[in-house]
């Protein structure tokens, strides 16, 4: 089923995990996938992934864009560049994060700034830049959050408030711009195989305390997450804005008790 056939969606950060996934899920159902990232061979890769079969809908339907979106002026850029080869945008996916571990006596004023610049700010300058081509197509944005951004985590005081930023501008984007026809999710993953959850589950069991809370009994897979974006993006998903919709194996669905 090629529910996205023909439509321009942007995907930042495409070169590796969730944005990966998501990519090749937009491109195996008939979208034209722009690639934003900050390294071109990831972006390279990704791109390989791609279905090689869908000549049916152009000979040339990816672009692959480095851009480090935390720079407006990149950002800026990037988009122009995405219009002139496509000429509109249906979907953007904010994917690109950065993790950040420490509480605030640890964390420097630079990481501080790091992690608001790639997590929140550069989800506000992407989605400031591409809104007037979204109400001029009657598009959507889906940014990814976090569980992190919905409640708290020890040792993550950085990441919990951007990601709490993203959440609430997933809120208030879907508030301001319902009335223009662009719809505006999120999906609040929790811990997931990719190789930046990797770097913050260090080696004193974290993965195996997770699971035991997790009524699924598993890690969310990039392609898990990938599917709740792309039902988000979809015409399946009319009727919904201004969710922020965790996919976390049921984790959320308690309230901290240890099971009896």
């Amino acid at each position: 089923m090629k529910r996205f056939k023909e439509k321009p969606v942007i995907v930042t950060g495409a070169g590796s995990g969730i944005g990966r996934a998501t990519a090749i899920r937009f491109a195996e159902e008939g979208a034209r996938v722009v690639l934003v990232g900050r390294t071109a061979e990831t972006l390279e890769e990704t791109a390989k992934e791609f279905p090689q079969d869908r000549t049916w809908i152009h000979t040339d339907n990816s672009l692959a864009i480095t851009c480090d979106i935390s720079v407006k002026s990149q950002v800026q850029a990037m988009i122009e560049q995405a219009i002139e080869k496509f000429e509109n945008i249906d979907i953007l996916v904010n994917n690109a994060g950065k993790a950040m571990q420490g509480k605030i006596t640890d964390l420097s004023a630079e990481d501080w700034t790091s992690a608001i610049d790639v997590n929140l700010n550069g989800t506000f300058y992407v989605s400031q830049a591409v809104m007037p081509h979204l109400i001029a197509t009657k598009g959507s944005i889906i940014n990814v959050s976090s569980l992190s951004g919905m409640g708290g985590d020890w040792n993550m005081a950085a990441y919990n408030a951007a990601k709490a930023g993203v959440t609430n501008l997933t809120r208030t984007l879907a508030l301001d711009h319902g009335p223009d026809g662009v719809r505006v999710n999120a999906v609040n993953p929790s811990v997931t195989k990719t190789a930046m959850s990797s770097a913050i589950q260090d080696n004193d069991n974290k993965t195996d305390k997770f699971l035991a809370r997790c009524p699924l009994g598993r890690l969310a897979t990039p392609e898990d997450i990938a599917a709740a974006i792309t039902f988000l993006a979809s015409d399946d998903a009319a009727m919904i804005t201004g969710v922020n919709l965790p996919v976390d194996g049921g984790v959320s669905a308690s309230n901290g008790q240890p099971q009896f």
